[in-house]
């Protein structure tokens, strides 16, 4: 009998965990390393996902297991009032990697801790409470990011936070916005602000947004959007808060990826990537906005704020990253991860679209290259197939969209297992037509 079978861990499982989304994979996870997850049986599965597309470093890697054992010895964990130097080391370092402006960090734990953190300081020092952010976005599930978060789970638990507001992704794959037979996104962009302006009370605080929606399919804001939506933001007295819990770090060829669009969030949130699989999470913003926040009593008192053992990996994740020049790396593992996508586009008419940059990418599944049609059926047979093959990945499937599969294995994968992932997810499609 396969070890991943084992009868007492599936019964104990169903008998004691909270379900908390989507089902389990039928198998048992023992260990990891590198780029590779290894199952009760020995076998060796392809991590394509990062993990929860966090562990950029891959996994256990050798100098965050020593960072780890060093200060889970020496210093873990203090009363949040006390400050210990990895933390405003770490806090020093962000300020020198992130565009300028960007001087006061605070260290935190999740994604949608941070996310909460920003939310929350845009509409202590705005004065306002109004937040708007993309229909397909993902920030969080805790009370102010899952009310900003609309590509899934806001059905039955009541309202969310009054003045929470969407509006719609820019989408080259599936334009909604066509002016002259192109899409214009920008005018999509004024369109939607003028919708906002009609449903506000006048207390427009921030507009929260990821640079690339990761939940929402891989949607990249195209060029000069952000800029654009800055200025919208300016023109209301509004905050920008950028989400780059999966592209900071160096995951899409820039160490942040409003560097390349040249906009410098008012509030910039740090997850995922920055702890390379470890939960840690920051806010960053301007030395302006945070004396004003501490001025009107900004309060985000935590249990972990300011831990100096996640703050220590932290620091260790920004070295290596710099020393082994991962941003470069990702460039370069993205561009042969592209070449093979495209590959795949071209002999499988299923694959209706290619998209993303670096080392996060999306791959839609569709009836149709034509009409779009989506594939929902198709995608999940891709995914279990991969599985099956010792692939893993992670499927995307929303209403009016085909599956799309996000790409983003650890910034360290090498060509060889770009290759092997190609490989098998090409033998995962032939299988499933």
């Amino acid at each position: 009998m396969s070890n991943n079978n084992d009868t007492a861990f599936w019964r104990n499982a169903e008998r004691h965990l909270i379900r908390y989304g989507g089902t389990f994979t039928p198998m048992i996870v023992e260990r990891a390393q590198g780029s590779f997850v290894y199952d009760a049986d020995g076998r060796a599965i392809l991590d394509f996902t990062s993990g929860q597309m966090s562990a950029v470093l891959g996994h256990c890697h050798p100098e965050i297991v020593s960072v780890i054992t060093e200060y889970a010895g020496r210093l873990d964990h203090l009363f949040s009032g006390m400050l210990s130097r990895p933390v405003v080391d770490l806090a020093s370092r962000l300020a020198e990697v992130t565009p300028d402006g960007l001087d006061r960090a605070l260290l935190l734990s999740t994604g949608a801790e941070s996310n909460e953190a920003a939310i929350r300081m845009a509409k202590l020092v705005t004065g306002k409470y109004e937040i708007v952010g993309f229909a397909q976005s993902w920030h969080g599930m805790t009370g102010a990011a899952a009310s900003a978060t609309y590509s899934a789970g806001r059905r039955g638990i009541g309202p969310a936070a009054v003045g929470s507001f969407a509006i719609p992704a820019p989408f080259p794959y599936r334009p909604r916005f066509e002016r002259n037979g192109a899409y214009d996104c920008l005018a999509e962009l004024d369109y939607a602000f003028d919708l906002v302006d009609r449903q506000s009370s006048g207390n427009l605080a921030a507009f929260i947004a990821e640079p690339i929606l990761s939940s929402g399919g891989i949607i990249e804001l195209p060029d000069g959007y952000m800029a654009a939506l800055k200025r919208k933001c300016e023109e209301r007295g509004m905050l920008l808060i950028l989400d780059e819990a999966q592209t900071g770090v160096g995951r899409t060829g820039t160490l942040f990826a409003c560097q390349r669009d040249g906009v410098t969030p008012d509030i910039l949130t740090l997850s995922k990537t920055l702890g390379a699989g470890l939960p840690l999470a920051a806010v960053v913003t301007s030395a302006r906005i945070e004396e004003r926040a501490h001025e009107l009593g900004y309060l985000f008192y935590t249990t972990h704020v300011s831990d100096p053992l996640p703050a220590a990996v932290g620091l260790r994740v920004l070295d290596v990253v710099r020393r082994e020049g991962l941003v470069e790396r990702a460039n370069l593992m993205g561009k042969r991860l592209r070449h093979g996508l495209l590959g795949l586009m071209e002999r499988f008419e299923c694959v209706g679209d290619v998209r993303g940059r670096g080392l996060l990418l999306g791959m839609e599944i569709v009836k149709d290259r034509r009409t779009k049609e989506p594939a929902d059926e198709l995608g999940a047979r891709i995914t279990r197939e991969c599985m099956n093959l010792g692939l893993s990945m992670n499927i995307v499937q929303l209403p009016g969209m085909g599956g799309v599969f996000r790409l983003a294995p650890p910034l360290t994968v090498s060509e060889e297992e770009i290759g092997l992932g190609l490989e098998l997810l090409e033998r995962a499609i032939q299988r499933s037509l």
